[in-house]
């Protein structure tokens, strides 16, 4: 197996005050050579902005059509990251040789809009390329990189056929599945009546499954099929899904769309509003739901955490932001902003010196990792060296 860095060059027009363009950093390239395929596999992984700021495991997605579908995935999951709505996650994009052939259940055709067959000869070697992710990818992954027990799968089309045949015939591969506009009609519906025999089978589900389709009248019958046998009752326990249809998109253009809904029905739960929280028991309580639902030991988000310590402190509980910010160190012991926070919290209990210390370690920090905030860090620790020699 191999590996290299990708890169996305930014082009800009060279003048006399702007630098060389610099290469921004997306990901890796991989390859992985497969027994279960007989072949080698190309796989694009990208890892949290935070990553190397400490020993956190993170959720990870698995994707089809990495080729294609690996940068607006990014993009989706890191916009949604920063706003709080979702954890950072590693994506893996996973590179096509016989797209066909891996994303297909079975041996089938389809039927144009005149009634004419459309042949497949490759089809029907989704469960080879499902041993191939659960058996020889998940290792690969999960011993190079820190990943959370927590996997989420994203498939578009075809993709997002296999995305429900994993679902219906080994739901306990992922946590979560979203299909995209997923190809229901494949050989007489098969995936739409293996739901409605899973459904019946399993009495616990702890799964959510999103489902989304745009402006395809061909699909409109099988995904209604399938909206009801989703909505019939009872369910199993604990299993939650959503079916979208966009009205204003077509087959391609519904992806980022899908993308962005999907993972915000899998992490409903995930956002803790920083003026909701008035403690760290809040915070402790919050997450321990959280974790319960996600089936693993979530860590509270730094940036969330941090965010409600300077919440409380503003209502004048110092002690209790204090322990807030305590909090934040201990689960992100290498991050800069967390001791800076916690600096401002001991300087406004009017502990000085102990302020001074955190505020130095900052710095520290934030020269070291070239944190874009040492420039804040660098202000806080000249203004306590001033205020401290002014008390003298």
């Amino acid at each position: 197996m191999t590996g290299r860095v990708l890169g996305l060059i930014v082009c800009l027009l060279v003048l006399p005050a702007i630098g060389a363009a610099q290469p921004v950093q997306i990901g890796e390239q991989l390859t992985v050579r497969s027994t279960v395929l007989g072949e080698e596999r190309t796989i694009f992984v990208r890892t949290p902005r935070h990553y190397g700021e400490g020993a956190v495991k993170y959720p990870v997605l698995y994707l089809t059509d990495g080729d294609a579908q690996f940068l607006n995935m990014v993009a989706t999951v890191e916009f949604l990251a920063r706003n709080g709505r979702m954890p950072e996650m590693i994506v893996v994009g996973i590179g096509n040789t016989d797209r066909t052939r891996d994303l297909t259940p079975t041996k089938a055709s389809m039927t144009r809009m005149d009634g004419s067959a459309i042949d497949f000869p490759t089809a029907g070697g989704a469960d080879k390329f499902l041993s191939f992710i659960s058996t020889e990818l998940f290792p690969f992954i999960e011993g190079r990189y820190r990943a959370a027990p927590f996997r989420v799968f994203a498939g578009h089309s075809f993709g997002g056929l296999f995305a429900m045949h994993a679902f219906t015939t080994k739901p306990d591969t992922f946590n979560a599945y979203i299909a995209v506009a997923p190809s229901l009609a494949w050989d007489k519906n098969l995936v739409v009546r293996r739901t409605a025999d899973l459904l019946r089978e399993r009495r616990d589900l702890q799964k959510t499954l999103v489902v989304t389709l745009g402006d395809e009248p061909d699909t409109d019958p099988a995904l209604n099929d399938l909206k009801k046998i989703l909505a019939t009752d009872p369910r199993p326990a604990g299993f939650e899904w959503q079916v979208q249809r966009f009205d204003d998109e077509d087959h391609g253009s519904l992806v980022m769309r899908s993308h962005d809904i999907g993972l915000r029905k899998i992490f409903a739960l995930w956002q803790a509003r920083p003026d909701t929280i008035t403690s760290l028991t809040d915070i402790e309580q919050h997450y321990a739901k959280l974790s319960a639902r996600l089936g693993y030991t979530v860590v509270p988000a730094e940036n969330i955490v941090n965010l409600a310590g300077y919440s409380v402190l503003q209502t004048g509980r110092v002690d209790e932001a204090l322990k807030i910010f305590e909090a934040n160190i201990r689960n992100y012991p290498d991050s800069a902003n967390v001791y800076d926070s916690h600096g401002e919290a001991l300087e406004a209990a009017g502990k000085l010196e102990e302020a001074r210390a955190r505020y130095a370690e900052a710095v520290r920090r934030g020269e070291a990792s070239k944190d874009p905030l040492l420039d804040a860090f660098k202000q806080h620790l000249a203004a306590i060296d001033k205020k401290l020699k002014s008390s003298q």
